[in-house]
């Protein structure tokens, strides 16, 4: 039978039947659909969470007190309000630890901030100068705090956008902040600027945080001459030397707190490449997860065309007896029937590709999570509803092509 022949053939059987051959293929639609949706949903929820700790900071390495112990993406933390890392441990990893290009002590808690008649309770930050850079803050009104303000003890301030429109209405700017005087626990500041907005990073949200000098942080807001951080930034100059710099920190820190076995440091480690590696692994497993279940209505509408061929070799018995009575081959009648299958799967397969791809745009129009369709799901998603075809049109084929086409002739 000649490719020309097959194809007319194939045409002909589907249209005989337009209703059962369209809800056979909508089978295998729902199922690419799903699963081009689904893995596109999946990347983008994981690049969405990349892109979100890439943004805390550039090569960041944070050093918290406390024990270790596990929180989200099985990263280690600092338990609690523990005290036990010191300014002094900050300018010791500064001088003393290679590849460091930048460190920034915090003093961190949350205070009642107030202005012109209105106040908000949020996150005062006690930082240096080199905070911006390793963060990755961006100034969009006025300058950053420097370390000359921090020697000095100056009472000044930088805010987020949104504790602008927390104090000073929403209409007010950046501009209409600069210069005014807020109350940090009643001690009076002055701003100097206001950050540019860069929403939360699911560590934490620098527009609606204060941050004030250091220095200033330790003089009025630590008490009791306490002298203790609650954290320490630290930039490595490259991304590969993040693991070296986070080794040596982490036996300076042992070495300085005069502890012998590593289990019992009282302090931990976060290392930024560290939480975006096993983000990123969390999210694959529930991408691959969320396609494997849409896989299995591929293999519902796989079953239901295998229902369908089996129906149509039934009902065209006398067809293949004629067939086969004026000369034709095993060979011809199993690839009609199986070229009925694999067009079936193909057409289903185009129309959910589509359909996959818009469904990931609307995702993606509607702001909840920028959805990616790779090339390696559509064309595995049009691999699969081949295979299906093959897979699932191979035993109707088979049976008609073993007919004997006497009794295919008698079968009424």
């Amino acid at each position: 039978m000649r490719n020309r022949d097959l194809f007319e053939e194939t045409y002909a059987a589907l249209s005989a039947n337009k209703v059962r051959s369209g809800l056979t293929v909508l089978g295998i639609v729902i199922g690419i659909a799903s699963v081009i949706a689904l893995t596109a949903i999946g990347q983008g929820a994981q690049a969405s969470i990349q892109t979100s700790i890439q943004s805390i900071g550039s090569n960041l390495i944070e050093v918290l007190p406390g024990a270790t112990r596990q929180i989200g993406f099985g990263v280690s933390s600092g338990r609690g309000t523990a005290r036990s890392l010191t300014i002094a441990d900050e300018d010791a990893i500064s001088s003393q630890v290679a590849n460091v290009a930048a460190v920034s002590g915090e003093l961190s808690s949350r205070y009642q901030v107030a202005a012109a008649g209105a106040n908000t309770n949020t996150v005062v930050d006690g930082v240096d100068a080199a905070y911006a850079t390793i963060r990755n803050l961006v100034i969009d009104q006025g300058s950053f705090i420097t370390d000359n303000q921090s020697a000095s003890l100056a009472k000044v301030a930088v805010i987020g956008p949104t504790v602008v429109t927390d104090i000073f209405g929403t209409t007010a700017t950046a501009s209409d902040a600069l210069g005014q005087n807020i109350r940090v626990n009643n001690i009076l500041f002055t701003i100097i600027g206001v950050t540019k907005t860069k929403g939360a990073s699911g560590i934490g949200n620098t527009d609606t945080t204060v941050f004030i000098p250091l220095g200033t942080a330790m003089h009025y807001f630590a008490g009791n001459g306490n002298s203790y951080l609650s954290t320490i930034d630290i930039q490595a100059t490259t991304q590969a030397a993040m693991t070296q710099v986070q080794n040596d920190v982490a036996a300076l820190l042992l070495a300085r707190h005069n502890i012998s076995d590593p289990t019992k440091a009282d302090f931990s480690i976060l290392n930024q490449a560290d939480l975006v590696s096993a983000a990123s692994s969390v999210t694959g497993t529930l991408t691959t997860l969320l396609a494997a279940i849409a896989g299995i209505s591929l293999i519902v509408g796989g079953i239901g065309i295998m229902n369908m061929m089996l129906t149509t070799v039934t009902e065209r018995m006398r067809e293949i007896g004629l067939r086969k009575a004026i000369g034709a081959t095993k060979s011809d009648i199993n690839n009609q029937f199986l070229s009925e299958a694999v067009a079936l799967t193909f057409i289903g397969g185009a129309i959910g590709i589509a359909l996959g791809w818009g469904i990931s745009f609307i995702v993606s129009m509607t702001g909840l999570v920028a959805a990616q369709v790779s090339l390696s799901s559509v064309l595995l998603a049009f691999g699969v509803s081949a295979a299906i075809g093959i897979v699932f049109g191979w035993y109707p084929a088979r049976r008609a092509a073993n007919l004997n086409p006497i009794d295919a002739l008698r079968y009424e």
